[in-house]
């Protein structure tokens, strides 16, 4: 086994309720050592709407009862920032990274999950950037995919969302991440012409995170 090694678990399409008790459990071990690499969990969810700590910025105008009539769940959880969608489409990554073992800096980790995601659209010729005092990734003045993660004792959980072949409708349903006039684009339409699979996009996501954090991905098909 390498020293520092990246397990990779993709766990296909699964529901939120699932995946969000699998990570503050996988979580909770890593802090006390008995996960002893750092985890990034890559999955597709169901349509689900999910509000942050960032109660200002949970600028969702429709009720609950709206959201189940169209078939999409709700959730409000402990990870920073506003509200947001997941859906088919969408690659949403849940690194459950010790700090301990790179940096303790929040904002560090920010970046270098931003920087992760830039690198990955770049390998689909999608210029992806920063948008200076918002965390997450724009293409021009298009949103891409949007960040919030929680930390306790310097473990991370939630994650990021990358809009793949994201229906994007779902977003007029809400203000994303509390950004107004927020437009959210996704890597299919930024590049019709480019041939991508969800598998394909998680595979180099998972290869830049090991790049930039200095660790060896490993697949894995359980923790």
């Amino acid at each position: 086994m390498a020293e520092r090694e990246l397990l990779v678990l993709n766990l296909g399409e699964r529901s939120y309720a699932e995946v969000l008790a699998f990570q503050r459990d996988a979580a909770a071990r890593r802090i006390t050592g008995e996960l002893d690499q750092d985890l990034l969990v890559l999955v597709e969810h169901p349509a689900v709407v999910t509000l942050g700590r960032k109660k200002a910025d949970n600028k969702l105008p429709v009720s609950e009862d709206f959201l189940r009539s169209r078939g999409i769940e709700l959730f409000e959880v402990e990870r920073g920032g506003g509200v947001t969608f997941h859906g088919p489409g969408q690659l949403v990554g849940y690194p459950i990274f010790d700090l301990q073992r790179h940096r303790l800096d929040l904002h560090w980790y920010l970046r270098q999950v931003e920087e992760a995601l830039i690198r990955t659209l770049a390998t689909y010729d999608i210029r992806g950037e920063r948008n200076v005092g918002f965390t997450g990734v724009w293409t021009g003045s298009r949103k891409i995919a949007s960040i919030g993660v929680h930390a306790r004792s310097w473990v991370t959980w939630h994650g990021f969302a990358l809009n793949v072949s994201t229906d994007l409708t779902y977003f007029n349903l809400m203000t994303p991440c509390g950004i107004d006039g927020v437009v959210m684009t996704s890597m299919v339409r930024e590049r019709p012409d480019a041939v991508m699979t969800a598998d394909d996009v998680a595979a180099e996501t998972a290869r830049q995170f090991g790049e930039l954090f200095d660790l060896t991905p490993r697949a894995v098909h359980s923790v």
